[in-house]
């Protein structure tokens, strides 16, 4: 038996048989595990590159309510693999723009929008009226803050993770195997892993893990197949290799162990130290696009290092830049000169704190400046030649 009590069970119509018949053909669905993802209840965090496979494959297979949750709009860069949204749906909010299609797909899915930011204030109000929460976030306070509310509501989280060509999939479902503390213990520190912004995704990867994940919704919905509880699969989409990971249950889990110390949620922000990277990149002068621009022009000596990689400053050159990748940052301190100015430059402004960071503890003694928001804002803001990306 799957998840949703018999109960919430009703007969279908004609027209429901019509449109889910291939389900109804097989065995291990039929009329009855058609009848329970009707009566199913799934929240979907997140609505873009995970969430729109997520939201368009259950809306087809007859979910019968879906809830979808984004605080986000919709942005050119995100129609290269976020397949829920089209050109015409830019600066809308994305879970409105999800919201139509799932409704042009299967106008029998009851579509339940929450345009809100996922907190520790409102996660358990929200989660309480669904069966199933699938994880399309991509940040760690918020996957944290999934699988605690899931563990304290005693709901299955479906999980699923992407970067560049490599994505994840499991089930943490407490009740019967472990959760995601088991597997992550503690998130990683602010900035190591860059997010898919800053390293880019290849389109159709979060296709494959997003249907991956809708997949385990459906077999935990009608009660069948052998679930991702308890194991970890692993995708490179480059190589295409899949790979598995058992997981174990951590009877020292703080959250679902034996003796658990975590009742309710937690400050995620402070647990993934988000306000520690705040305050350490306040430790470093930023200059911005504008103000670069009015020191060019009264011709200052600067050295302006642009670590990025090559292809990436294929993308947009900074003309004048000198290109040190943050690899090499700290090898190549003696390229430096201490007695000038020198302004670090990435897409957005991120990964260059780290390579100022790396150059301080090699020894450096000059004045490092960041550029406020990358090369970005000097596309904005002064060159608008440049693409932005």
């Amino acid at each position: 038996m799957g998840i949703i009590g018999d109960e919430r069970l009703n007969d279908l119509t004609h027209d429901e048989i019509s449109r889910y018949s291939r389900h109804l053909l097989l065995a291990e669905i039929g009329i009855e595990g058609q009848k329970r993802l009707r009566a199913a209840r799934v929240l979907i965090v997140g609505t873009g590159g995970l969430g729109a496979p997520l939201a368009l494959y259950l809306a087809a297979a007859g979910v019968g309510t879906l809830g979808i949750l984004d605080f986000d709009f919709v942005e050119a860069s995100n129609l290269q693999r976020q397949i829920i949204h089209g050109t015409r749906d830019i600066d809308r909010p994305k879970v409105a723009s999800a919201q139509d299609r799932i409704r042009a797909l299967n106008p029998e899915v009851k579509v339940v929008t929450h345009n809100t930011y996922l907190s520790r204030d409102n996660a358990l109000d929200i989660f309480k009226d669904y069966d199933v929460v699938a994880d399309g976030a991509d940040n760690y306070q918020t996957r944290y803050l999934v699988n605690d509310a899931c563990v304290l509501l005693g709901i299955p989280d479906v999980y699923g993770s992407i970067f560049q060509f490599e994505g994840q999939a499991s089930v943490f479902y407490a009740k019967e195997g472990p959760c995601y503390r088991c597997l992550f213990p503690t998130p990683p520190p602010p900035g190591l892993v860059p997010s898919c912004a800053e390293g880019g995704v290849v389109g159709v990867l979060p296709g494959i893990v997003g249907t991956i994940q809708a997949c385990e919704v459906v077999k935990l919905i009608v009660g069948g197949g052998d679930s991702l509880v308890g194991r970890l699969l692993l995708f490179d989409a480059w190589g295409m290799k899949f790979r598995e990971l058992k997981i174990q249950k951590d009877p020292a889990c703080p959250i679902c162990g034996r003796d658990p110390t975590i009742h309710e949620l937690v400050n995620y922000e402070q647990f993934c130290n988000i306000n520690l990277a705040d305050e350490d990149e306040k430790k470093f002068e930023t200059i911005t696009a504008i103000e670069l621009k009015e020191r060019i022009d009264r011709g200052d000596k600067l050295q302006i290092i642009d670590i990025r990689e090559p292809h990436e400053r294929a993308i947009a050159k900074f003309a004048g830049s000198k290109a040190i990748p943050l690899g090499q940052m700290a090898r190549r301190i003696g390229e430096f000169d201490p007695s000038i100015d020198a302004v670090f430059l990435c897409k957005i402004g991120q990964r260059s704190i780290f390579a100022m960071r790396a150059l301080l503890e090699a020894g450096y003694t000059g004045r490092l400046l960041n550029l406020k928001d990358g090369v970005n804002a000097w596309a904005r803001d002064i060159d608008n030649s440049l693409p932005q990306y």
